[in-house]
């Protein structure tokens, strides 16, 4: 198929980015978004996320005359479907997002389009939701247009060069359909693009995150078995790993992200007879913060009064992502015992509603009693114990991510406490 003009719903994390590369490669694109404030800043020239590069792919998209954003869906060749998928507090998938876009392509829906599910979702939700919206054009799906499903596979960080050289799935509803799809991402990516159904496209996006979180929850499982044992779980992974088969990952605070902290529910909610093992392994994952609480606990004593630095609040490092992030929670409960935190977090430095947002690190380490380290971003740990001392006069540290290491530290005088380690470092 040739495609001339495509329209993209949702110009978040995914789409915005996925937006820009179909449109520097040739192809006129309308992004749509509901947010009136992302389509104005859009407008003005700025972009409303961080991510590297894709502010200068943005501008060079807009300048050619091939992207353009609006609130409403244009007619298309093509209309790809990138909005949120998140979870309601009973951890069943919100499919409110996908349901208002189809809905809101099917007026403009005519034969011969292509339809692309880029949003991560629970297993049939191409056939079993997305097919009878369209079908409400009075066209049948499959006969009179194609409809896909294409989930990205994109590390945030790296979403511009991974969106082109990493292997893209696509699952159509019908093999014409998988063909289609194939037709559309060969625009511009260079990986290797392989066609299947539209379910066996969505269970592998969500097997992909759900191999992490299990893999991070043994991790975080045996932080705490270390803790018990007295062991240090840093040195244990690192002598554990000289193994030639075996790759412990790092614990942590907790998972985050739309992701790996989201995508494994939706399989527990389409056969929680059959997902036990996913179910335990999100169980352990949600509950690490409470271990991080206690590490502050046993460190500070009685939290009330307390002030505390709390470095990061991203999901992960060197990103302004901050959904579902542990370090927040972490925060939250802080505060409910009775801590004064104080949060910085370089790449969002507006912080959460509800939680105090420090403009620089300074001014988050201002008078603090403890300073716990969140989130193992670039500029935290790069700090050496020399810079961190000259900044503040607390020498009580929590480390959850294992960022600060060696002699160094207590040679300059701080009681450094880290996650995983009963006995002091």
């Amino acid at each position: 198929m040739k495609f001339d003009k495509i329209c993209i719903l949702g110009l978040g994390y995914i789409g915005l980015p996925t937006a820009s590369v179909f449109a520097t490669h040739g192809l006129k694109v309308v992004g749509v978004d509901v947010n009136p404030r992302v389509i104005e800043i859009l407008q003005a020239g700025e972009i409303h996320i961080h991510e590297p590069g894709l502010g200068q792919a943005v501008r060079q998209a807009v300048e050619s005359g091939n992207l353009s954003v609006a609130s409403v869906p244009e007619a298309a060749d093509a209309f790809l479907i990138a909005v949120p998928t998140p979870f309601h507090d009973d951890k069943r998938a919100d499919m409110r997002a996908v349901t208002s876009a189809a809905e809101a392509i099917v007026p403009h829906l005519r034969p011969g389009n292509l339809v692309v599910l880029e949003s991560t979702s629970p297993p049939r939700t191409t056939v079993d939701l997305l097919v009878p919206i369209l079908e409400r054009s009075g066209l049948k799906a499959g006969a009179d247009f194609h409809v896909a499903y294409s989930p990205e596979r994109v590390l945030p960080g790296q979403i511009l060069r991974e969106l082109i050289e990493n292997a893209r799935v696509i699952g159509g509803i019908t093999p014409q359909s998988a063909q289609a799809g194939r037709d559309l991402y060969a625009t511009f990516v260079k990986g290797e693009i392989i066609q299947t159904d539209a379910t066996t496209a969505e269970m592998v996006k969500l097997m992909e995150n759900t191999y992490r979180d299990i893999n991070i929850a043994i991790a975080n499982e045996f932080s705490r078995l270390a803790d018990r044992f007295g062991v240090d779980i840093w040195e244990a992974i690192s002598l554990a790993n000289r193994h030639p088969r075996v790759k412990i990952l790092n614990p942590g605070p907790g998972v985050g992200g739309h992701c790996i902290s989201v995508d494994p529910w939706f399989l527990v909610e389409a056969a929680p007879d059959l997902a036990k093992l996913i179910r335990q392994a999100r169980q352990v994952n949600d509950s690490q913060p409470h271990f991080v609480v206690d590490l502050v606990r046993e460190t500070l004593g009685d939290l009330r009064g307390k002030r505390i630095a709390a470095l990061g609040l991203a999901f992960k490092p060197d990103v302004d992502d901050l959904r579902e992030s542990p370090a927040a929670e972490i925060v939250h409960m802080l505060q409910k015992e009775g801590a004064a935190v104080k949060a910085f977090e370089p790449f969002k430095p507006e912080g959460l509603p509800g939680i105090e947002a420090a403009p620089t690190l300074e001014d988050a380490l201002a008078g603090a009693d403890l300073v716990l380290l969140m989130v193992s971003h670039t500029q935290f740990r790069a700090l050496t114990p020399a810079q961190l001392a000259a900044l503040t006069s607390c020498r009580l540290l929590v480390d959850t991510v294992g960022a600060w290491s060696g002699p160094a530290w207590a040679a300059a005088g701080f009681d450094l406490r880290k996650l995983g380690v009963r006995k002091q470092i």
